[in-house]
Order: C-alpha cells, then structure tokens, then sequence
C-alpha cells in the first residue's frame, strides 16, 4: 500500500528525485551547530504561545478600574491593556503557564542567536560564500531585540512603562530627526496617544514575527545551498562534505532537540517565575522603582546609558546631541556596524577571497580571536554596568563607586583579554608544533632502528 501511494505521488509530481537528494543530505556531527535549532524551536514555542495569548490580550491605553481576583490590585486604575494581562495570568485557563512559557521563549530565543554568533565569528562560519547568511543572522538579531522590547513594554506595567519612557527619550536624542520620529511612533509627546499600543501590537504580533520567520527560511534555504561548514578532522576538505544523512541519522537526533526544547520552555514557565506584573503594578507617569531591569538581552542597552558621562554637544543655547544619544542609539550602532563589516574588513586585511568550507579552530585565527574576545569584553562589561542598581539595592554598593569603576574597567579589560587572548592562542599553536615535531623525530629514530 506504501509503495503504491509513494508511486501514484511521484508520477503526478516528480518529487522523488528532490526527496532522494534531501534524505542523502548529510548533515555536520557536533553540537555546537544545535544552537541553531535550539533558537528556532524557540521561535516556534513563541509563536505558538503567542498565539494563544492574542486570543485574551487587550491593546489598549483606556483606562479602567481593576474588580479581579488579585486582592492587592482592587479598585486600582489601570489601562486595558495591563488588566487583560493580568487577568491572563489569573483567570485564563492555563494563562500563567503560557504567559511565561511566551516570556522565556523570548529570553532562549534571542540568548541562543547569541550564543550561535558567537559560534559563527570565532569559527571563521561568516566568511566567503556564507557571509550572506551571516548577514541575515545579525539582522535577525536586532529584529528579535526590537521585538522582545515590544513584547514587554505592551503590557503597560510600572516597568514596561519606564522602558517605554526610556525609549522615548532616545528616539528624541537622535540629532536632527529624533522629534519627529518620536512624534511618528507615539503620534504625541510620551505616553503618547491610544493608537500607539495598538501600533506596537500589530508590530509585535504581525510584522515583526513574519519579518523574522522570513529570515529564519532565508536562513535555511542559504544554509541548504552552501551546505554546512565543518570541523577538519580526518576525511573533511573543502570540497568533501562529511557527517549523517537526513535520515535515519539526523531527522531523530532533530526532533530530540525539539521535545527537548519544547519540555525546558514549558517547565520553566510553570515552575520558574518571570516578570510578574501584578507586583509592578499599572503605569503612572509619576511613579518609578529602584532596581528595576529589562529583560537580560537589553541589559547592555541600559549599561551603556549609565556608564555615559554627562556629556551633550551644544552650540549656543541649542543641544545639537543630547547625553542620552551616545549610550541609547549610538553604543548599539557602533556594535551592529562592527558585526556588519568585519566579513568585509577580515577578508581585506588577510586578503582571503577564496570560497572556505572548513572551519577554523578559534587558536588557528589568533588576530581574529583575540580581537573576537575583545570586543565581546567590551559588550559584556557594559551590560555588567546595566545591573548596577541592582549591586546597590541587594548589597548597598556605592552607586557612584560602581559606574565610574565600570567606566575604567570597559577600557582596561578589553585590552588585558586582547593580550592574554593571543599570547594564549599562540602558545597552544606553538605547543602543538613541539608536539607534532617530537612526534616526527620518534618516528624517524624508530624508523632508522
């Protein structure tokens, strides 16, 4: 019966060519290629979870007064918008449990494009004929911070709101054009007007997601027709791809990591709490919270704000660039541009134009590596500072006394892990060719005995 639906389907398709190809597609053997996945299944419990959370969520800024079951909240005046969400959580069957499973999707999912990056740089992955899907990986990237940001400032609780507020104030930072802009996005000065959450929510629920999901297929397809980089082992070269077939070998080991995946996410949400609205309370332009954070991925963001001097460019009584410009807007700039041109600048330098299937051990690239190190240092220690308030809140450490040691400690220790990060590299090569060498001479003694 197999054989003769299988033969009435290929005569009225001609698929069995391409499905023969896709099963003898072999794919890499090592883990680290399973970020990848682990981000797009991610991305599947998001939309999935999202989804149903659509079918409940209010978007909108009018404001009523709370009569639910949270004791705490009654009476309160609060917008629509932050009541559905409470009530999501509360009174929604299985509410709570997707809210946060949706919430920790988010945080894996932008956390494994990171940890996928970083794979990719310091591997040499990124370079001819696969920077183009390197491309398409830091843009996924920055739409999924964007949309992370937007998730968690709808909701339109006390620290939604400041994120929000945040935000405003540097999209007005921006020279020239930051009003206007402000004025397009909130359509009035902060809050804005009621359209403005229904604009986030088309953005965070429609075109965002499909911007993405665009992305990840592009992504695919790139990936399908350069096939995989690989690791030199033994039978690899660059013009030999080696690993397992689609099937039996990878299709298993596949949806392993996806159940897997699937089961973290959703136990994480019913056992693990995160961001619970009810204690933050609904947004009031005259209230504000100490220790307040972000989600982690926005964590370098709000460090970069902090650690910023009171330093603004004015001519006369004109503010040409406000402080707020040079950690909000221009620090994330400087950090995309950086990933979009070091393709470009590494094939320059080293003047490699050639086509490379094989990836480089990280030790292989000493420069590549160290400046790789370097420059992750510098991120990371800013978002280190982003949670300043916190140290103090916890532990009473001076606030002043952390910023301006952060302020030194984001010059100094990436230039100690640039030096330490080559001389490293260097000394496990050097190792290695001892090594390799005493390994000659005691083949040819052994030879000439």
């Amino acid at each position: 019966m197999i054989r003769r639906v299988v033969r009435f389907l290929d005569e009225r398709s001609g698929g069995a060519p391409f499905i023969r190809k896709s099963l003898r597609y072999v794919f890499p053997d090592h883990w680290s290629f399973l970020l990848g996945e682990v981000a797009l299944y991610s991305f599947v419990v998001l939309v999935l979870s999202g989804i149903y959370l659509t079918l409940f969520f209010e978007p909108s800024l009018v404001q009523v007064h709370y009569h639910g079951p949270y004791v705490p909240l009654q009476g309160r005046e609060m917008s629509e918008a932050y009541k559905s969400a409470v009530d999501i959580s509360y009174q929604v069957k299985a509410g709570l449990l997707i809210r946060q499973t949706h919430h920790w999707a988010a945080d894996v999912f932008v956390a494994a494009i990171v940890l996928h990056l970083l794979r990719i740089f310091f591997t040499g992955a990124f370079r001819k004929p696969r920077d183009l899907t390197y491309y398409v990986g830091v843009t996924m990237l920055g739409l999924a911070l964007l949309e992370g940001y937007l998730g968690y400032s709808m909701v339109d609780d006390l620290l939604s709101g400041m994120g929000l507020a945040i935000g405003y104030g540097v999209v007005m930072s921006i020279p020239f054009v930051g009003a206007n802009l402000a004025q397009l996005i909130w359509g009035d000065p902060y809050p804005g007007r009621h359209e403005f959450e229904s604009r986030m929510y088309a953005f965070h629920v429609l075109l965002l997601p499909l911007l993405i999901a665009t992305l990840i297929a592009l992504h695919l397809v790139l990936v399908a027709a350069r096939h995989h980089t690989q690791f030199r082992r033994s039978r690899e070269t660059e013009r030999r791809v080696v690993g397992i077939p689609t099937f039996p070998g990878y299709v298993p080991r596949t949806f392993g990591v996806m159940f897997a995946v699937f089961a973290v996410l959703f136990l994480l949400g019913g056992l693990v709490q995160i961001n619970p609205i009810w204690e933050w309370g609904p947004y009031h332009l005259s209230q504000a919270t100490n220790g307040a954070q972000p989600d982690w991925y926005l964590g370098w963001l709000i460090g970069a704000l902090r650690l910023m001097p009171n330093f603004d460019v004015t001519i006369g009584n004109y503010t040409l660039v406000p402080n707020a410009f040079w950690g909000g807007a221009a620090f994330p700039m400087v950090v995309f541009l950086v990933l979009y041109l070091w393709p470009s600048l590494e094939r320059r330098l080293t003047s490699d134009y050639a086509f490379h299937n094989l990836l480089n051990r990280p030790r292989d690239t000493p420069w590549r590596t160290a400046i790789g190190v370097a420059f992750f240092t510098w991120v990371f220690m800013v978002f280190v500072a982003g949670a300043s308030d916190r140290l103090f809140v916890l532990f009473a450490v001076s606030y002043s006394g952390q910023i301006w040691a952060y302020r030194v400690l984001v010059w100094v220790l990436p230039a100690v892990a640039l030096v330490l990060t080559k001389r490293i590299c260097d000394e496990l090569v050097r190792s290695e060719d001892v090594e390799r060498e005493r390994r000659a001479a005691e083949a040819e003694a052994q030879a000439l005995a």
